[in-house]
């Protein structure tokens, strides 16, 4: 078979799922072996194998799958960079489903605070000890693909700001709770490129980050 000349790409199930741990382990062709003409539905069709998701907080479980979560993480970095390097990929449908495959990956349940977690077991620890999130070999591959999606000058902002929105924003404003450094750097860098790119959000992004301020001054008293 010719690299690329069979893709196909499923067609969406009410759940909004598409593949399984197992779809990764099947052979794939590279985008960089496959026909201009069947690129897009190749592109669409890793996107959505990413959508795959791992438990990352069984301890128990932590060897397994280790063969599907190297296949999500290298087949993310080729999306990396295959969005650096091609122009004229974009359109509604492959903008629909990036943001689909950012979005499940990344607004998730954090993993509880060192703190809370040591309240509950009666654990002593530093609380200056540096926090790791287990998925982090997953999620600095989604950061650094949506980091250079929001760089890119590919795309119209005005048909960016359909999927880029307020509560999108919200979205990665809760991500600051996260305990993983690495990540609050990421957000801090994201979120300042969305700020210079979409004016139209300024306004609400300067007061969504106000009331985080006063949830944290006059509710939580917890922040990072």
């Amino acid at each position: 078979e010719e690299a690329g000349d069979t893709t196909t790409v499923s067609n969406p199930q009410p759940n909004g799922s598409y593949y399984s741990k197992a779809d990764l382990l099947k052979p794939i062709p590279s985008l960089s072996d496959t026909s201009s003409a069947n690129k897009q539905s190749l592109f669409i069709q890793k996107l959505r194998l990413c959508c795959v998701m791992f438990d990352w907080m069984d301890l128990d479980g932590l060897n397994k799958d280790t063969r599907a979560k190297e296949v999500k993480r290298q087949t993310l970095l080729e999306l990396v960079e295959y969005i650096s390097k091609n122009k004229n990929i974009y359109n509604d449908q492959v903008l629909t489903e990036i943001i689909n495959m950012v979005s499940i990956n990344l607004f998730r349940t954090l993993p509880p605070r060192l703190a809370d977690a040591q309240q509950h077991t009666g654990g002593e620890g530093d609380e200056d000890d540096p926090v790791y999130d287990p998925a982090w070999p997953h999620l600095q591959a989604v950061y650094e693909f949506f980091l250079r999606f929001i760089l890119s000058s590919d795309i119209d902002v005005k048909i960016l700001k359909k999927y880029i929105n307020g509560p999108f924003v919200l979205k990665i404003l809760e991500l600051f709770d996260s305990e993983d450094s690495r990540e609050r750097e990421y957000l801090k860098t994201i979120l300042h490129r969305i700020y210079a790119k979409f004016m139209s959000l300024r306004a609400f992004i300067r007061k969504a980050i106000n009331n985080v301020f006063y949830i944290f001054i006059y509710d939580t008293e917890k922040h990072n």
